[in-house]
């Protein structure tokens, strides 16, 4: 059976009508919130694309994507997105998106190799976001300040939860903590990354871990990345590498860790080649998203994924993603966690 995290004496604070109702009222709530404060139109985005063309998401480039035939195409190939990392570029030059401004959509996705556990699950759902940026922005400080600015739109919407539900009490700390990723390697060179985050996630409560996807001093990557959307490879001011990362929260429900987003300045041309030297992809060169970024026809920008399902999962108090969104699990994890006292949709 897939691993079932069992959290201790866990009983769900909403019945299923509130659950339900709450859902609702984060996905809402949330969405706006984040497109007031990053300046945001909504858009709407692809299931699939076609395959070949570059624009699907390669996540760690070893997930199969779901992809089927186009029967008035010729049979030729479609692929369900993993996400939207390189598609919402293409959007903001086609829209002609001004600096300071972007687009945001809901991303659904099918990630048929996904590991079930309590967080991951077959489908997955994101509000993915991208915003034009100029030449100067390409900083750690423009980073850290859309990374605040993420976090206190996931604050105020944990504020309307627990009034709406004062049965929920409020857990997530006022400020971030930032850390480099090699530096975090340094404060716990004998953990894992996953037990890293753990620990740097319980001391602080929220987490911004930068420069996932480098390898680090230890000759190993905290995580992997896609060579061809986030800067993980550019030396920003503080002499360390790396324009992107990850927010992650301590989640008391289940004592450790989560992921809530993926985020980062997107790569330059410069930045692009180096990651695909680095990663022995050069021949990705060809495709059609890299060659409109590496002819200038793609404006510079930053951007990422947001669980939608997550996020609602610990705002509401749930211990299982399966509590929040239908999808298919195995049976022997369904009755493990009705048993446990979080039923499945």
């Amino acid at each position: 059976m897939s691993k079932v995290i069992t959290p201790i004496n866990y009983k769900s604070l909403l019945d299923l009508r509130q659950t339900e109702l709450g859902i609702k009222l984060i996905k809402e709530f949330f969405q706006q919130n984040l497109s007031t404060e990053l300046r945001l139109r909504r858009v709407t985005a692809p299931l699939f694309v076609l395959k070949g063309l570059g624009i699907n998401d390669d996540l760690n480039g070893v997930e199969r994507p779901v992809s089927f035939p186009i029967k008035d195409l010729g049979d030729a190939r479609a692929e369900v997105v993993h996400s939207l990392a390189k598609w919402k570029r293409l959007t903001l030059a086609e829209y002609k998106i001004e600096r300071g401004y972007g687009v945001y959509t809901d991303m659904n996705a099918i990630r048929a190799d996904e590991e079930l556990d309590n967080l991951h699950s077959l489908y997955v759902d994101q509000w993915d976001w991208e915003a034009v940026i100029a030449r100067e922005d390409r900083t750690l400080a423009f980073l850290r300040n859309v990374v605040e600015r993420i976090y206190a739109a996931i604050r105020r919407t944990e504020y309307l939860t627990c009034e709406t539900y004062p049965q929920l009490q409020a857990f997530l700390p006022e400020k971030i903590h930032f850390i480099h990723a090699e530096e975090l390697l340094r404060m716990y060179p004998n953990k894992t990354p996953k037990e890293r985050e753990d620990a740097i996630c319980e001391a602080y409560g929220a987490v911004f871990i930068i420069g996932i996807g480098g390898v680090l001093s230890n000759g190993e990557k905290h995580d992997g990345r896609a060579p061809d959307y986030d800067d993980w490879s550019s030396v920003a001011e503080n002499g360390q590498k790396g324009l992107n990362g990850d927010i992650l929260i301590w989640y008391p429900v289940l004592g450790r860790s989560i992921e809530l987003s993926s985020m980062g300045i997107r790569v330059d041309k410069e930045s692009l080649l180096r990651q695909l030297k680095l990663e022995g992809q050069e021949s990705r060169q060809e495709l059609y998203f890299h060659q409109q970024l590496l002819q200038d026809r793609l404006p510079l920008s930053i951007g990422g994924g947001i669980g939608q399902s997550r996020l609602c999962m610990v705002l509401l108090h749930k211990a299982h993603i399966g509590e929040i969104q239908a999808s298919i699990w195995p049976d022997d994890m369904r009755q493990e966690c009705r048993r446990l006292g979080m039923p499945l949709i």
